[in-house]
């Protein structure tokens, strides 16, 4: 089915070229092409990488040998859509059709930087927001005690409001079940919600029009502070939730059997984020304030409550860490204003540490000390590094693109700056800064088949991004229309 759409909508380009093949720079909110200058940012390209996550990656957006051999200009690259089509209709590939790889050297190249149609607006500040796995819904968290589901297929229709219960601060995380019928969300509170997501009731008032159980991670102890959960994710079967905890400590919630069945005192400060390596679920990632990104193998976590490995390299504590989904590479945003690609084969066994500061910073309030940006950790086991965002005020989330629309080509973040950035993955260069916001974008999500990404901002708003002119504005269940409601 995907195939057929992508093909189809490759052919209503006609012969228009990619903008990325004509003008490979950044790209500002209205499609203007242009390169910036000034500042600490960096967008000359850093040599590519000698790495096989380069070999990885051209290997999924790279366009099939035989296609390459019979066009003019034998591998030359990059290929137009138009040689592209030309030899598809031929079937020089031998295949009748796009490979995944030929499809995503095409769709690579058209990023979703147009548009900025703003989907809704409310007088609360966005703290999550993510398509469901199959880009049917689209869900958004707000510190005023919502969260907001949307039905992407049918047009971006309204189709939930929930009111969270026992909220503390902020919506800090939200996760759909493996099935997509459930949600859980949590925020600084011990208590972990779950409510039914495909029910019927628009508004969703917890235990009044609906049953949002809770689940306590707190093991009923009286800590003597506020305990909160920072992330929280579904177990790869449905059957457990794990989460990150402000008191250093990674936890797991049996779901069947309703209780905790596991804490594991994993950091030495608070855990910000942790996810699973892929999908087998027994290797889980961890990141902390502590500086350290851990690999957790869940088949020991019984027996031996230590990591299976250590990730050296930020200097200043991690925000976010998302999974290339293949169990050997992550990407984590630091609040050393860095995102840091990391292979967990060069992961150590233990930590050292040590510190590097100088000087009295604290991310919540203070810009971070120019003589800072010059540090290099002398152990950094990091792949390779990317500079150009900021990580201020909030725990800024960062992404791997989509592997079926990009081939995971690009890693992209929000930022402090009120812009989302798009890298090149493997050269480091930054392609594109999305500008409309007018705060901070703790989240942004991309959708996984359509040139479409979704931002969300501290200033209430929630705007979707597009490739104009490529025929996805008229694809079957997506439509351009603004909405616009408001919550307290």
């Amino acid at each position: 089915m995907y195939f057929d759409a992508t093909e189809a909508s490759i052919g209503q380009m006609g012969y228009s070229m990619s903008r990325l093949e004509i003008e490979p720079n950044l790209c500002d909110a209205e499609g203007k092409w242009f390169h910036e200058t000034g500042g600490s940012r960096t967008n000359k390209p850093q040599k590519c990488l000698d790495d096989e996550i380069a070999h990885l990656t051209d290997l999924k957006s790279r366009p099939n040998e035989k296609l390459i051999r019979n066009l003019p200009g034998r591998g030359a690259l990059p290929i137009s859509p138009v040689k592209m089509l030309m030899s598809r209709e031929g079937n020089y590939s031998g295949l009748g059709r796009f490979s995944s790889a030929d499809s995503c050297h095409i769709l690579s190249r058209y990023l979703p930087v147009n548009g900025h149609l703003v989907m809704d607006q409310m007088n609360s500040r966005v703290y999550v927001s993510q398509f469901s796995a199959e880009g049917s819904f689209f869900i958004a968290g707000l510190q005023g005690s919502h969260i907001k589901i949307y039905d992407v297929d049918g047009g971006w229709k309204f189709q939930k409001n929930i009111l969270a219960r026992s909220l503390q601060w902020t919506i800090t995380d939200t996760c759909l079940s493996p099935d997509q019928r459930s949600l859980v969300y949590a925020s600084m509170s011990p208590l972990v919600h779950i409510v039914n997501i495909g029910s019927a009731c628009m508004e969703s008032d917890a235990n009044i029009t609906e049953i949002h159980e809770g689940f306590d991670f707190s093991a009923n102890i009286d800590r003597g502070y506020s305990f909160g959960i920072f992330s929280v994710k579904f177990s790869t079967d449905g059957r457990e939730l794990v989460a990150g905890s402000n008191d250093n400590s990674i936890y797991v919630y049996d779901l069947e059997a309703n209780k905790l069945s596991l804490r594991i005192p994993a950091h030495t400060s608070d855990v910000n984020t942790v996810c699973f390596a892929d999908e087998s679920g027994h290797l889980m990632y961890s990141g902390s304030d502590d500086t350290y990104c851990k690999v957790w193998d869940r088949r020991c976590f019984n027996t031996r409550e230590k990591p299976a490995g250590v990730l050296i390299g930020h200097l200043e504590g991690i925000t976010f860490i998302d999974s290339r989904g293949d169990g050997r590479y992550l990407i984590s945003n630091g609040k050393d204003q860095a995102i840091k690609l990391w292979d967990i084969r060069k992961m150590c066994s233990n930590q050292t540490l040590s510190t590097f500061r100088n000087y009295d910073w604290d991310y919540r309030w203070m810009e971070y000390p120019p003589q800072a940006r010059e540090l290099k950790h002398p152990s950094d086991q990091s792949v390779t590094t990317y500079r150009g965002h900021s990580v201020l005020r909030t725990l800024i989330r960062c992404y791997f693109s989509p592997e079926y629309s990009t081939g995971q080509k690009y890693i992209y973040t929000g930022s402090n700056d009120c812009c989302v950035h798009i890298y090149n993955l493997v050269t480091g260069a930054q392609v594109a800064v999305l500008k409309y916001h007018k705060s901070t974008i703790r989240d942004c999500s991309w959708h996984p088949y359509y040139p479409m990404l979704v931002s969300s901002s501290w200033d209430g708003e929630i705007v979707k991004w597009e490739f104009s002119g490529c025929g996805w504005n008229n694809a079957p269940g997506i439509k351009t229309r603004v909405q616009r409601r408001h919550v307290d």
